[in-house]
């Protein structure tokens, strides 16, 4: 994580970088590589007797469980946020997708949550839920709540959350300071 880090008093850097990482992810990959090599040995060298529709069915599941669980692990692993003067943008995995940018405009103002987990939000990854708004947890751990004006929230798993929220309550509009 870049973090420039400077006293209360002292301005902060004019584009504010932060990160968070889930190692432990990386645990899924062999899954998915394994479901993979799976319904690629099927479709090669299948000696099924039972029929194609078997087949077709077990090699596109095996394929589609394998690529949906990569995918999974590399978007997931770790999840990136950048701070500038007009905006907030999350940037998730190695590929950079899914990638979200919220105006500093938009947003009515930041709170640092200590305690996010994934088993608040139904797992790691992009998620939302009705009650709670809109998240991307790649761990447990402190992370940002931004409060948005149309009512909604998102909520980043991010090291050195209270860092970030400060960054971006200084950078909000004179408006949304008030609340």
């Amino acid at each position: 994580m870049r973090d420039h880090l400077h006293s209360e008093n002292s301005s902060h850097p004019e584009v504010w970088t932060g990160r968070a990482t889930n190692r432990m992810q990386w645990l899924l990959a062999p899954a998915g590589a394994a479901c993979l090599a799976l319904g690629i040995e099927l479709a090669v060298d299948s000696a099924w007797t039972s029929g194609v529709a078997p087949l077709v069915m077990s090699v596109v599941g095996c394929i589609a469980a394998g690529l949906l669980v990569l995918f999974g692990t590399l978007a997931f692993v770790h999840v990136a946020v950048r701070v500038d003067h007009e905006s907030l943008e999350v940037r998730c995995g190695h590929i950079g997708l899914p990638r979200r940018r919220i105006p500093l405009a938009h947003v009515a103002g930041a709170e640092f949550a200590p305690h996010v987990t994934p088993r608040h939000w139904g797992g790691w990854g992009y998620r939302w839920r009705p009650e709670k708004g809109t998240a991307v947890v790649v761990r447990r751990g402190e992370g940002v709540v931004l409060r948005l004006w149309d009512g909604h929230t998102f909520t980043i798993t991010i090291d050195n959350a209270e860092t970030a929220v400060r960054v971006i309550r200084d950078r909000l509009h004179p408006s949304a300071r008030s609340t």
